[in-house]
């Protein structure tokens, strides 16, 4: 049983004891921010940035956290602190914010006057599952298939708004995986423009020059900012604008950007390989430059966690014979 503890509502509780309602609003609307982030060598990434797009999306649905930026700071490096010793020291730990309105308005009477405020959970996970079984993946690349399910075009929905109302990007995934096992979706807007990948931004190389979708109808992501002034101080050129899946298909390279994962590359696109099917110049000279940025490999921690992975699978095998 883990030893996990989680912020929930004003106090730590057990990781196993961690529950909201089934009347919060989390649950009959939907309409929970939230945020991922991860820590590298136990330091939250860009933690300052993701908190200011926690609240932008707060702002935007109109619910307020009982908490300001700075006690939602100090209460995350908290949770963190006290769950470090639960693991290994060379874990690293994704850190999830989770926030709702609270107890949904039709069902308010069934709830205290105490229980009436904001849902603020704050939650660490430790990452050697995730990136074990990325670690292929980083050497290998991986592959990107365009689903029929679109992308929500921001006049529905403001693209910032970071919400778990996620099910167009859960039917991408879907479908992404029937389409090819272990594929990753990348989604287009109505009018058939690349926007994002359900887990991540996307970047092409075409004629020694970095092209990513304009954000105007995607989330634009912290890791994603951070390449583009990576590109910029390496002397790239850079370009946001439209792009469709026939510039992904005559791309010399192809790659994903995430927090948790920093950048893996595309090996093919729609079933047609990308260049030579491994990792290209530009994208390998942006990954190094980012594990130096970040202070971390990200591969060499992926194959770490996969060793261990694979040496405790080793005896609990050996163990049941």
């Amino acid at each position: 049983m883990s030893q996990r503890v989680v912020y929930l509502r004003g106090r730590f509780v057990p990781e196993s004891a961690a529950c909201i309602s089934i009347y919060d609003s989390a649950l009959t609307m939907g309409d929970m921010a939230f945020e991922v982030t991860r820590t590298c060598g136990h330091v939250p990434f860009r933690l300052a940035d993701h908190l200011r797009r926690l609240d932008n999306t707060l702002q935007a649905i109109g619910t307020d956290p009982g908490l300001s930026l700075a006690e939602i700071e100090r209460l995350t490096l908290e949770t963190l602190e006290r769950n470090l010793p639960t693991e290994a020291e060379d874990v690293d730990w994704n850190i999830i914010h989770n926030v709702s309105r609270g107890p949904a308005s039709a069902f308010i009477d069934a709830f205290t006057l105490d229980e009436r405020r904001p849902t603020v959970v704050i939650s660490c996970y430790p990452l050697v599952s995730k990136l074990a079984a990325l670690a292929p993946a980083y050497e290998q690349g991986i592959d990107l298939v365009v689903p029929a399910q679109r992308a929500l075009p921001t006049d529905l929905v403001h693209a910032f708004i970071k919400t778990r109302s996620r099910l167009h990007y859960q039917l991408a995934n879907i479908e992404a995986e029937l389409k090819c096992a272990g594929s990753t979706a990348v989604l287009t807007d109505p009018e058939g423009h690349l926007t994002e990948g359900t887990s991540g931004n996307v970047f092409l190389v075409r004629d020694g020059e970095l092209q990513t979708p304009e954000p105007r109808n995607l989330l634009p992501g912290v890791t994603r900012a951070i390449v583009l002034q990576l590109a910029s101080r390496l002397g790239l050129a850079t370009r946001e604008m439209n792009l469709t899946p026939l510039d992904a298909l005559a791309a010399e390279e192809v790659f994903v950007t995430s927090t948790t994962i920093g950048i893996l590359h595309g090996r093919t696109f729609e079933g047609h390989p990308i260049g030579n099917g491994k990792i290209g110049a530009v994208t390998r000279q942006l990954r190094e430059a980012l594990d130096a940025e970040v202070g971390l490999d990200f591969a060499a921690q992926a194959r770490l966690y996969a060793a261990r992975a694979g040496r405790s699978a080793s005896k609990e095998s050996q163990s049941e014979a």
